[in-house]
């Protein structure tokens, strides 16, 4: 179980490292934006909309290691009045519920996905991207979160019986 859930933190900390070398790669596109309008007067007509891809990536393939890492938001009062294996099992639950919500729209998204790549759908710009390239981003990051929500929902079974605090 330890090997599994070292894996799944893993796969968060890589996705992590990519979401931050995509926010390298939005802040030089904007920063080259900046740069060609306030020296030539031209633009590169792509940073909005690379950039807007670049960020619903990055918030998906860093939620996986937010997770891990204990920064999504949580209010804990009510927790922390509980004993600690009551506390547990309902971190268990809730845990657990979320993983079912995140399968069931990582489903959705895979769908989406598909859907996009059956009709060839482009973006509505210039550039007409080719909507499955940032929606598969999104879906791998969607995959990665997924995994790591698993990995803290059995980290969290095991906590029930040390009263350990996983999330």
């Amino acid at each position: 179980m330890n090997r599994i859930v070292g894996l799944t933190e893993t796969l968060s900390d890589w996705m992590a490292g990519i979401s931050a070398v995509m926010l390298a790669l939005m802040t030089l596109l904007i920063l080259v934006e900046i740069l060609l309008w306030n020296t030539l007067s031209k633009t590169t007509l792509i940073a909005d909309e690379y950039s807007a891809y670049g960020l619903a990536a990055i918030i998906f393939m860093g939620a996986g290691y937010c997770l891990k890492e204990k920064g999504h938001i949580r209010i804990t009062l009510i927790l922390s009045l509980l004993p600690r294996r009551l506390a547990a099992t309902i971190t268990f639950a809730a845990t657990a519920v979320t993983t079912a919500f995140m399968g069931y729209l990582w489903w959705y998204l895979f769908k989406m996905v598909q859907s996009t790549i059956r009709y060839g759908s482009t973006s509505g710009t210039l550039t007409q991207t080719p909507l499955w390239i940032p929606q598969t981003l999104m879906l791998a990051g969607a995959a990665c979160f997924l995994i790591q929500l698993a990995g803290t929902t059995v980290k969290t079974f095991a906590a029930i019986g040390t009263g350990e605090e996983v999330v």
